[in-house]
């Protein structure tokens, strides 16, 4: 660890004047984090298992991994008694290209998304084996889930089938459903540790209104094809202001329960101001009436779900991100990076200047009106990256020299900033 960081900075912005017993207030609570943590994997996996009844093949698969996530658990622990935090989850976009052009794409806008036909604008993207090796140290680790993300992760087939060797881990599998077909369902029948999550925006219009005629049709019959193999899978709803009521309606959660899908990622949109907390608490009391009224039903929630860790999850907290080219971020909402995967390892990497300078400095606890606490910070978030001291690493999202700051999830725009 960089011991300047011990030191009381006042060069970037955040709370300041650390002593040595806030130092150990603060390892506690790390130490409590790895508790509510482990706590929550182990719900999502009892919530799976729950999701599968009936379900023997899954139901099997779930109980063996079970196992095997006692083991990561217990390596995270062992971690922590010597001072060092593992988080259980990360996210990985394993590619840039897609065959969407959604509306508000902000990795269009950034020219960080390319056609499938695009070489050069995939070429810096890591390997199948580059990809296989972050697995490989995340298993080592203790990771339990690897969320695949891209631009559209079913175009890079050769890492889902590095994925799928990876038998210790779950890698929810977040896609757009239009490329789905017999073929490609193959590796998703013979590798349960993937668990397809279909990108939906509620019903028909609002799907197809954002993400282009015909898409929703294509997803249910994505949907159908695995229904039909018995396969589990999940879809994902980025929940505004727009299609809040549909999106957790009886009927659309019914629909998609009978279209065979057992869980729901509820994504809050980014940023979120004070004008959306009424939405926000709607959302939040209208998934606990859906847990309790259907306990074979998964339903999750981001950032919501975060208000009882004691602030972003981001940053290596309970996960970072890793983009296409290998860079670990704090978040995909936050795509800042002083250092990539190709010349360090999973372990160093965590312990990234930046992810140290936000940590440190408090920055991932500051009081927010919810949604993003790194785009309300977003200056502090600059400050901390212009002054981690890996200049010969920084990057940003895409290829512009702009620092960029999303504005929204994945699929929505995003600002530039100058110099």
């Amino acid at each position: 660890m960089n011991t300047s960081l011990n030191k009381t900075d006042e060069s970037c912005p955040g709370k300041y004047g650390i002593t040595a017993g806030r130092k150990r207030a603060d390892h506690m609570q790390e130490f409590q984090l790895e508790e509510y943590l482990s706590r929550g994997v182990q719900k999502i996996v009892r919530g799976m298992i729950l999701a599968a009844a009936g379900n023997s093949e899954e139901r099997s698969f779930l109980m063996r991994y079970t196992a095997d996530e006692y083991k990561a658990r217990k390596l995270r622990a062992a971690a922590e008694q010597r001072g060092e935090h593992i988080p259980p989850f990360l996210i990985a976009s394993i590619t840039r290209r897609c065959n969407l052009s959604c509306k508000g794409c902000y990795a269009r806008a950034n020219e960080a998304c390319a056609d499938r036909t695009d070489a050069a604008g995939f070429a810096d993207e890591l390997t199948q084996n580059q990809w296989g090796d972050i697995f490989t140290q995340a298993e080592e680790l203790g990771v339990s889930f690897v969320l695949l993300a891209g631009g559209e992760p079913m175009a890079r087939r050769d890492v889902l089938e590095e994925a799928g060797r990876h038998k210790k881990i779950l890698f929810p599998v977040f896609t757009n459903g239009t490329m789905l077909d017999s073929g490609k369902a193959e590796i998703f029948l013979h590798n349960r540790n993937l668990i397809p999550i279909f990108s939906i925006e509620g019903g028909r219009d609002e799907t197809d209104r954002r993400r282009g005629e015909g898409v929703y049709d294509r997803l249910l019959k994505g949907m159908e094809l695995l229904k039909g193999e018995r396969r589990l899978f999940g879809a994902s709803v980025t929940v505004t202001s727009e299609n809040l009521r549909e999106a957790v309606s009886g009927k659309f959660v019914r629909d998609l329960k009978n279209s065979g899908c057992r869980g729901i990622v509820f994504v809050e949109y980014v940023p979120a101001d004070k004008k959306s907390r009424k939405e926000r608490d709607t959302l939040a009391r209208t998934l606990e009436q859906l847990r309790r009224a259907d306990s074979q039903m998964l339903f999750l929630s981001f950032p919501g779900d975060e208000k009882e860790s004691g602030g972003c999850l981001a940053a290596g907290r309970g996960f970072f991100h890793i983009n296409a080219s290998g860079q670990a971020e704090p978040c995909p909402f936050s795509p800042y990076s002083d250092t990539s995967l190709l010349h360090t390892g999973l372990r160093e990497a965590l312990r990234s200047p930046l992810f140290l300078k936000l940590k440190e400095e408090g920055i991932l606890k500051e009081a927010h009106t919810g949604g993003c606490v790194l785009f309300e910070q977003e200056q502090s978030v600059k400050k901390c990256l212009e002054e981690s001291g890996n200049d010969n690493e920084r990057t940003d999202c895409g290829r512009s020299t702009d620092f960029i700051f999303h504005t929204g999830i994945p699929g929505h725009q995003c600002e530039k900033y100058s110099g």
